[in-house]
């Protein structure tokens, strides 16, 4: 295979950022704009180790998923990737890559619930990022480059938006406002940001720059009004003066009117500053925050909300819950979580700033154990460090997972199937229609101890007086009364490995082979040596 070579190609698959994949002579090939069912003329463009890339040239014989794209932004922005298929296919190709992920990744052989979508593919986003480029342009970037595509008119933002950036526009050419450009690190204005809340009743308009000041700042809100009314809220200046890919920085300044706005999801009222993490589709994240508080089933019990951000799906279910405690690094977060549940009269709710181990440390202070333990992390998961922490510390009965990556979702749960919880359920959300990102809201359960009921003659078996005094349920009961610990089957067993009795091989064991067992804490160990003396045991 050469580049330019130019082959003909039956699509049979799809990636996960939305290119066709086609086979010749034992080569994979992959075609953006491409759908599976496609027969297509393809020019190698590309030609690496193991497979090539190649442009569609023609279209032999079209898809019955193809259609005509709305956008004529679309082979040239980096946003979209399904505009060229029906909604349903888009639908059922991102419900078929999450099953493949939990399949191959966590090796679990379990069928997702079916693929959840309000219908809404239109005008649905609440915020966008725009970069503004040399010669006032504004738009998105290209697909895996820095060029940016001026677009007139997205299909995802609110029309809102695009009234926005038309009289930022008027504004940079009126008062000559100089672009910031990453090669020389000079300039001022980086980018536009805008969020709003329900029907777009309440806008935030956030101009990032690298400086601390812009002149002409009443021309600015001037126009700004005029394209938005009395929707326009907020008008802010968001100081970012490093040279990196980041967006935002950490610096708000004021322009006009208040700091923030105020939305509403699941009858909950929230506090959205600039820096506020919020879901991008409101009405998919209602329905996503009412599936996980369905796994949670939360009445009367202690949820521990983990990487809570500004409390959101904590607060969602504060109502039925005992107690709801959010956990979360960042401080500004934490600040506006404890803001919202002030301003919902919830309080049941408390937000903690510190990380995992951090909290376990303060709810053993206060002995609160964890019925439920919510997990929100980042794209990139959870670190094992985390995972374990949940399972072996806070052993919660049910753990529920809301993920934006299938893979990391995949690897996370293969994990926590090795420290004794298992997948019941999962269930895709498009919060993303057109785009390639999906949405996942799973459910592990805490695995029960193995019993298993035999009857043999005791005489036949080689097994010491020591062995029989007590089972690993009523050490367990008995750590758990004395010293108020959830310790799991595996820490017992460590333990009795450490002094020298036979215990069964741990049933949770991971199947990898570099998987490190983790070591049971302290704690937990001095619990656990003196139920093993109560009980004559050692």
């Amino acid at each position: 295979m050469n580049k330019n070579d130019t082959v003909t190609l039956d699509i049979f698959d799809v990636t996960e950022d939305g290119k066709g994949v086609g086979k010749y002579e034992n080569t994979i090939i992959f075609v953006p704009l491409a759908a599976v069912g496609d027969r297509v003329n393809v020019r190698i463009i590309k030609v690496l180790k193991n497979y090539c890339i190649g442009k569609l040239v023609e279209i032999i014989t079209p898809s019955k998923d193809r259609i005509v794209s709305d956008c004529e932004y679309f082979s040239k922005c980096g946003g979209c990737a399904f505009r060229h298929i029906n909604y349903d296919s888009e639908l059922m190709l991102k419900s078929k890559r999450v099953e493949d992920c939990i399949r191959r990744i966590a090796k679990i052989d379990l069928s997702p619930q079916n693929a959840v979508s309000d219908g809404n593919i239109l005008r649905y986003r609440n915020k966008a990022q725009l970069p503004v480029g040399q010669d006032g342009i504004i738009g998105f970037y290209a697909n895996h480059s820095h060029r940016i595509i001026e677009i007139d008119d997205c299909l995802l933002h609110r029309r809102e938006f695009t009234d926005a950036v038309n009289a930022l526009k008027i504004w940079i050419k009126s008062s000559n406002i100089s672009i910031f450009d990453s090669e020389s690190g000079k300039g001022l204005l980086r980018h536009f940001y805008l969020r709003c809340s329900k029907n777009c009743e309440n806008i935030m308009a956030v101009l990032v720059i690298n400086g601390d000041e812009i002149k002409d700042k009443e021309l600015l809100v001037s126009l700004l009004k005029d394209a938005l009314g009395e929707k326009l809220k907020s008008v802010e200046l968001n100081i970012n003066k490093k040279n990196n890919n980041v967006i935002l920085g950490y610096e708000n300044k004021l322009v006009f009117g208040e700091d923030h706005i105020i939305d509403e999801i699941c009858a909950v009222k929230v506090r959205l500053s600039a820096n506020s993490f919020y879901q991008v589709n409101r009405g998919m994240a209602e329905l996503l925050y009412n599936k996980a508080k369905d796994y949670a089933n939360p009445e009367n019990l202690n949820v521990i909300d983990l990487y809570c951000g500004t409390g959101t799906i904590g607060l969602t279910m504060a109502k039925e819950a005992k107690s709801v405690i959010g956990v979360e690094i960042v401080e500004d977060a934490v600040k506006d979580a404890r803001i919202n549940a002030e301003l919902n009269g919830i309080s049941n709710a408390e937000f903690i700033c510190g990380d995992a181990a951090f909290a376990v440390k303060e709810l053993k202070k206060r002995n609160i154990e964890a019925d439920v333990v919510v997990l929100d992390p980042p794209r990139k998961g959870c670190e094992q460090s985390v995972l374990e922490i949940v399972a072996n510390d806070f052993c919660p009965e049910r753990i529920v997972y809301v993920s934006c990556d299938p893979s990391t979702l995949a690897r996370d749960v293969s994990v926590l199937n090795s420290l004794g919880y298992s997948l019941k359920e999962y269930t895709p959300f498009d919060l993303f229609p057109r785009t390639k990102h999906v949405e996942t809201v799973a459910l592990l359960s805490r695995k029960p101890d193995l019993q298993v009921e035999l009857q043999i003659e005791l005489d036949d078996l080689d097994i010491t007086t020591a062995e029989m005094k007590a089972t690993y349920p009523q050490i367990k009961e008995y750590i758990l009364n004395e010293f108020g610990l959830k310790v799991s089957s595996l820490n017992i067993s460590q333990i009795k490995n450490e002094c020298g009795l036979k215990t069964r091989e741990n049933f949770n064991k991971s199947q990898n082979d570099n998987y490190h067992q983790p070591n049971c804490p302290d704690d937990k160990r001095q619990a656990i040596i003196t139920a093993l003396k109560h009980f004559k045991i050692i």
